[in-house]
Formats: C-alpha cells, sequence, structure tokens
C-alpha cells in the first residue's frame, strides 16, 4: 500500500513543479498533499513495532520530506518560486527510492530510547543544509544572470523563476540563518552520535568513513560561520563552502549506504 502512496506522491510533486508560477493556491494544496502522502507511506514504511527501517533511500526521502515542508513554508513568507523546479522534482523522484531499494530494519529493544531522536536530529540537520544547497544553488544561478545574462539564463523557465527570487543580500542573510541553524542540528547530531557510537562499538568515537566525512562537513560549515562572522565571507566563498560541505555530509552516510546496500549488497553493519 505504500509503494501506491510514494507514487502518488510522486506525481503530485512533478505536477506542481511544472504548473505555472500564478497557479500559487494549486501548486501550494498539490504539494500539501503530496506532502502528507509522502509523510503517511514513509511513517508507515519506517516504524514497526519495536523497530526502525534505516538505509540511504529511507534518509533521501525523510530528508527531501523536510525540505520540501520547508520550501513550502518559506514560499509563503518570500518569494522562492525559483526553490519549486529543484527541490520538487528531486522530491518527485527521491520520494519512490525506499520502495525500490528498502534497507535494513534495526532491533530498537537493547537501545537507549534517545537513539531514535538521534536518528530524527540527524534527519533533521541534514534536511535543513539540504534546503541550504538548493538556496546556493539559486544563489549561484541568480548571480550569473546578473552579471553574464547569457545562455539558458537568459530566457526560459529557469530564467523566469530567477527573477521571482528576492534579491541577492535577502538570499544571502537567509542561506546563512538556514547554515546556522542547521549546523547547530548537526552539532547535536555529532554530539549524540559520540554518546551511541559508545554504546554500539565501546569507544567513545570509531573513525569510520561515515564520521570522518560528518566531521569534515561539521568542520566546513563551522568554518563558514566563522568567516561570516569575523571576516565578512560572502559571495562565492560563502556558496563554495556550502555546497561542498554539503557534498561531504550527503557522502557521510547515504554515499556509504548506497556503496554497501546497492554496490556491495550488505545490510546494516
Amino acid at each position: 500500500m505504500q509503494t501506491y502512496f510514494f507514487v502518488l506522491a510522486s506525481l503530485l510533486y512533478l505536477g506542481c513543479a511544472i504548473l505555472p508560477a500564478d497557479r500559487r493556491a494549486t501548486i501550494a494544496a498539490g504539494t500539501a498533499a503530496g506532502w502528507l502522502l509522502h509523510g503517511g507511506a514513509l511513517w508507515a514504511d519506517v516504524l514497526a513495532p519495536g523497530s526502525l527501517r534505516v538505509g540511504f533511500a529511507v534518509m533521501l526521502s525523510a530528508t527531501l520530506w523536510i525540505t520540501v515542508a520547508a520550501y513550502w513554508l518559506e514560499n509563503r513568507n518570500f518569494a522562492l518560486d525559483g526553490l519549486r523546479v529543484l527541490v520538487l522534482p528531486s522530491a518527485a523522484v527521491v520520494v519512490i527510492l525506499p520502495a525500490l531499494f528498502p534497507g535494513s530494519v534495526v532491533p530498537l529493544s537493547g537501545k537507549s530510547p534517545l537513539f531514535s531522536w538521534h536518528i530524527a536530529i540527524a534527519i533533521l540537520a541534514y534536511s535543513t543544509l539540504t534546503i541550504a544547497a538548493f538556496h546556493a544553488v539559486l544563489m549561484a544561478l541568480q548571480e550569473s544572470k546578473l552579471h553574464t545574462g547569457r545562455g539558458m539564463l537568459r530566457e526560459g523557465w529557469l530564467a523566469a523563476a530567477l527573477d521571482r527570487l528576492p534579491a541577492l543580500l535577502s538570499m544571502e542573510k537567509l542561506l546563512f540563518r538556514l547554515i546556522a541553524f542547521g549546523f547547530g542540528l548537526l552539532t547535536l547530531t555529532v554530539l549524540s552520535g559520540i554518546v551511541f557510537s559508545e554504546q554500539l562499538f565501546g569507544i567513545p568515537f570509531k573513525w569510520d568513513h561515515k564520521n570522518i566525512f560528518t566531521m569534515l562537513s561539521w568542520v566546513l560549515f563551522g568554518l563558514l560561520l566563522a568567516g561570516r562572522k569575523w571576516r565578512g565571507w560572502r559571495g562565492k566563498t560563502a556558496l563554495t563552502f556550502t555546497l561542498t560541505g554539503f557534498a561531504t555530509l550527503l557522502l557521510a552516510y547515504v554515499g556509504s549506504r548506497f556503496v554497501l546496500e546497492v554496490v556491495l549488497h550488505r545490510g546494516l553493519a
């Protein structure tokens, strides 16, 4: 049953992505309906009595679910229709991945009740920084259009979407608010991860690829916020740090789980 809901949510996301921008009420309603279907199916698929289903597809799907909610809320306060053409097509693809790659079931017996909170905080951190990465891509395209005005950015649906965005300075302020919030959540993820690493492996911190990439991403976002505060970093420097930090974070869990589950056909390690 969840598979049908995932497919229907994907079709709603895709339909809302291609609707004309002046159909704001229809887009908002369709996105909300897709989001509710997506969330309900994800909840039923991931949660089971005494266990939790995890994997790269589930993590991506949950991340985009929260990202769609962030876009929907942001678009009510700011004119961010440009985000729609990036977020909704991505969500339309990612929403059906758990049906194709179900991941592994983790028993919750014997684990701290806070283990689920660690997972939830991690997903919130990834989601906030995902929307920040989409935001950074839009800013890069917006800046390119402003300075060059050539090629595909001169006309067409993408150019029209970029024209409806707020000024670059407003976009930049919003970007750093997202990064600051995401960095706080990522810090909580790292700290809680150390606690659970001690429970799972008997050592305070296990230096595997997932933790190394997570720490590297945490350092990059921390440097960006420090550079913004004390050196006034902005523009291309901020965008480069944001996208590099996001790519590193993506490799930390999604990339490693994809290799284990799809390439090596291994369950949860």
